[in-house]
């Protein structure tokens, strides 16, 4: 089985730090010189990442880091006992929040920015949380070996 890191570029450690730390209670765990920063108290350990705003990405792309607000298929949900509470925290912090808390059948999602342009959600889950709307069999075998681990 695979084991889950997030990593997170930030382009202001000690900022990322403070607004993580604060809007999530989560806890530093681990500093790693001066350029990156372990967070615990999640599911998987985060990774804080020192890169300097307008740095290559990757060397097979020309995109530079970008501390704006922008778009990525990737972000991070994080599961909140209430939304209220946790959306005025996180505001408080310094996250934005981009819209209207929604309500859906599995619960509640209230879409944010943190300061450094990544989108992060927020989820209260009601009832039985997505289990309110999966189906009861996949289609491509994987399924049944990732419930079998759930459990």
């Amino acid at each position: 089985m695979a084991s889950l890191l997030v990593n997170i570029d930030v382009d202001d450690l000690k900022k990322a730090v403070e607004f993580y730390c604060t809007a999530l209670d989560l806890t530093v765990g681990r500093r790693f010189g001066h350029d990156a920063v372990e967070l615990l108290g999640a599911n998987a350990p985060i990774y804080l990442l020192a890169k300097p705003n307008g740095t290559v990405a990757s060397a097979s792309s020309r995109h530079l880091r970008s501390y704006a607000r922008h778009w990525t298929p990737i972000h991070l949900d994080f599961v909140v006992d209430s939304i209220d509470a946790a959306v005025d925290k996180a505001r408080n912090a310094g996250a934005r929040l981009e819209g209207q808390v929604r309500t859906n059948n599995w619960g509640k999602i209230a879409m944010l920015a943190d300061p450094f342009g990544h989108g992060v959600c927020l989820i209260e889950f009601v009832g039985r949380g997505y289990d309110e709307i999966a189906s009861s069999h996949g289609e491509t075998g994987h399924e049944a070996k990732g419930a079998k681990a759930r459990k």
